[in-house]
């Protein structure tokens, strides 16, 4: 092993074992931050209330954060090595925003949970086919292009959203529609994350699995066909899974915003390549900023807030600056 190459596996170890580090401490003070007042004192003693709290409301919500940052941060770079723009993430894309739109369908019209998963997953498929398609629209490869495709995706998902909102009971689907919006881990409990979680879990393994394909897919398509990767195929398959992984944890949330963008962007400034390591290492602060994100979100004001409004506080800013450096080195 060359020097060179010695010093980025530390450096990269390194990175792994902080983050790692930082996940557990933000996953461990999360189980502890609420209105009920958790205490270790309180589960060592086996109290019956505390433990309830703790195995139905607390554990599923801090694991979801989880999930879904990872989630989120390893599809971020999937889109932006796909497109290979740096700018492409569920949300800029347009994708969260099909799947917000799907999911209200489904509590709109079904009431079974996997329902509304399976309507997010086609919502956010449509919106993946949409963006594409606009996108193909200018042949003259801008990296704004998939941006404006995503702006004009989200537009038609908030126009679907507003025509679901006027025909929603508003006692009961509107309030639901709401939330899932605004974006938020509140409401999450054991009973409904079963099937998503493992529609996540599955997704994510498979997409770590392809990881050596959607590396050589940011290289040009001859290159990558020259290494024997079958690039349209691949293509939709990458996508596919992303929206897959994407769709179960809005069904779940609602729209999150920013974390697909930050995630790996962050990753790729730390360790300066586009290696599987890197994919990895953006889910791992994918996790870390939704759940942090979602500590500051039960523990700033008296009554919850939505996550979005911590993720895009940081994210807008970030989008910008990046829109600015994409202009200089054009």
């Amino acid at each position: 092993m060359r020097p060179s190459t010695a010093l980025a596996s530390k450096h990269n170890s390194l990175l792994f074992v902080v983050f790692g580090a930082l996940l557990c401490a933000l996953f461990i003070l999360s189980l502890f931050i609420g209105k009920y007042p958790l205490t270790i004192e309180g589960l060592i003693s086996g109290s019956e209330l505390q433990w309830r709290v703790f195995t139905t409301l607390r554990l599923s919500r801090v694991v979801v954060g989880l999930a879904g940052g990872f989630a989120l941060g390893i599809a971020g770079f999937i889109f932006q090595t796909v497109f290979r723009n740096p700018l492409a993430s569920p949300d800029i894309i347009g994708v969260s925003s099909g799947a917000s739109a799907g999911a209200a369908a489904g509590i709109l019209f079904f009431s079974s949970s996997i329902m509304v998963t399976l309507c997010a997953f086609g919502g956010a498929l449509i919106a993946i086919v949409l963006a594409i398609a606009f996108s193909v629209i200018d042949r003259g490869g801008h990296k704004s292009t998939v941006v404006l495709a995503g702006i004009a995706v989200h537009a038609i998902a908030q126009t679907v959203l507003m025509c679901l909102k006027l025909v929603a009971d508003p006692e009961k689907e509107l309030a639901s529609i709401e939330y899932w919006i605004m974006g938020s881990l509140n409401g999450i409990n054991s009973h409904i994350i079963g099937s998503n979680l493992i529609l996540c879990v599955v997704g994510l393994i498979l997409l770590i699995m392809l990881h050596r394909q959607s590396i050589l897919l940011s290289s040009s398509g001859d290159e990558a066909k020259m290494l024997g990767v079958d690039v349209t195929s691949m293509r939709l398959i990458l996508l596919g899974l992303s929206t897959l992984v994407v769709s179960s944890i809005v069904s779940m949330t609602g729209l999150i915003s920013f974390v697909g963008l930050l995630a790996p962007h962050c990753a790729k400034k730390l360790t300066g390549n586009n290696s599987v390591s890197t994919m990895i290492l953006g889910g791992l602060i994918g996790s870390c900023i939704l759940i942090l994100a979602d500590i500051l979100a039960r523990s700033v004001a008296a009554t919850e807030l939505p996550v979005s409004i911590f993720t895009s506080a940081i994210g807008a800013p970030f989008l910008v600056l990046l829109i600015f450096q994409g202009r200089k080195d054009t």
